[in-house]
């Protein structure tokens, strides 16, 4: 499975797509990049005159790279092969730096395990600078489409 045909599989769309390229993914992690363009709807309103990412959209775009495309790949090999579904179970962030409208962000993310359809990860999300923007745990209920 290629990079590309992970990303195909998402269950999501523009304008709530927060993945644009991943870089790397194998059974124990993801790493994957989203530019935040200045046009995102959410600017307008957070803050009035200083325009800021929200953290509920940060970790969405941890949980898109970081737990949803992980756990594409490692369903890959189930025998029907019509894609994952995901439902999100829990999160636990800390955010330690903001990212402004423009910005492009790497996300890291760690397997901690996946058994009984369950996936749980440590996710890192980096700014330009290399800079540690918000790290966590994620973790979701996943399934093929084709089994219910």
């Amino acid at each position: 499975m290629d990079f590309q045909e992970i990303i195909n599989q998402l269950p999501y769309s523009k304008p709530f797509l927060f993945v644009d390229r991943l870089d790397h993914v194998d059974e124990n992690g993801v790493i994957g990049v989203y530019t935040f363009s200045e046009d995102h709807s959410f600017y307008q309103g957070h803050f009035k005159s200083f325009p800021v990412t929200p953290g509920v959209i940060l970790t969405e775009c941890c949980a898109q790279i970081g737990l949803v495309c992980l756990g594409i790949f490692l369903i890959k090999n189930e025998k029907d092969d019509a894609g994952a579904q995901v439902a999100f179970s829990s999160s636990h962030m800390e955010f330690l730096l903001p990212v402004f409208p423009g910005e492009t962000v790497r996300v890291k993310s760690e397997k901690i395990y996946f058994r009984f359809q369950k996936l749980k990860c440590k996710v890192f999300l980096y700014n330009e600078k290399n800079q540690l923007v918000c790290k966590g745990e994620l973790a979701g209920m996943l399934t093929n489409k084709g089994n219910g």
